[in-house]
């Protein structure tokens, strides 16, 4: 952590074990399976955290694990006019709250049926934009690439064509990634493209940060890599805004 840069606080919890994982690759697909074990008592509370640890923050990521603290620090970076963006799979217990706090949401592809019930993504996404006030919010796709929806209109980024070794930490480093352009004032069409890119290229290596990429070779990438198939036509996304934008 000193080495890259990176200020950590370290919470510790008297009489409970770390957790622990065990990550299953699929050959030759990349796709992977997390089991993991984790004691409730090392969960972060709100109370473990401080206020000085998010002031000045340019950006907070946040996700659905230990959810009351999560929704602290989105609480205090939103008093503190500071972007939050959300990393959810799962709506576990207190989510709603979270995303009151959330600009952002960055979800696996699964997680708007998971709230809402609705399985068209075309639905869920503009569903959730409205109840949680979002500035956009965006559906990691897998291989697909993905999908946003700012109010207006959806924008598809079709993910890139590349052998994939281990999917692990795919969409950590998409969320990374997602926040590096965010900050930097990105159009998102221009985000979600380095993010897909960032992503695939980190599957081409064993292990969660394996092949996290620098800068010129995610480019590099953008530039010249070949995009996958669409996940929906323009026609598709064309009617599925209509149709959102005549809802109240």
């Amino acid at each position: 952590m000193q080495r890259e840069g990176v200020e950590a606080h370290w919470i510790t919890r008297r009489g409970c074990a770390s957790q622990t994982a065990f990550i299953l690759v699929a050959d030759p697909c990349g796709e992977r399976t997390v089991l993991r074990k984790r004691d409730a008592g090392i969960a972060l509370r709100p109370e473990d955290l401080k206020r000085d640890w998010i002031r000045g923050a340019r950006a907070v990521l946040v996700d659905e694990h230990d959810t009351e603290a999560a929704a602290q620090a989105a609480c205090w970076a939103r008093e503190e006019k500071i972007l939050v963006a959300g990393d959810s799979d799962n709506p576990y217990a207190g989510i709603k709250v979270l995303l009151e706090y959330v600009d952002s949401p960055i979800t696996s592809k699964d997680f708007p049926e998971r709230l809402t019930g609705e399985r068209d993504l075309l639905k869920s996404l503009p569903k959730i934009f409205r109840e949680f006030k979002c500035r956009m919010i965006a559906a990691t796709l897998g291989h697909l690439g993905a999908l946003a929806w700012d109010g207006d209109r959806f924008i598809l980024s079709p993910g890139f064509r590349l052998k994939a070794l281990d999917t692990t930490g795919a969409g950590d480093v998409f969320h990374g990634a997602f926040l590096y352009g965010l900050v930097r004032g990105w159009q998102v069409e221009e985000i979600l493209e380095f993010s897909c890119a960032a992503a695939a290229l980190n599957c081409q290596a064993l292990g969660a940060r394996g092949g996290i990429a620098s800068q010129a070779e995610i480019e590099k990438l953008r530039r010249s890599g070949e995009r996958s198939e669409r996940a929906y036509t323009p026609e598709e996304l064309q009617q599925a805004a209509r149709g959102a934008g005549d809802k109240p």
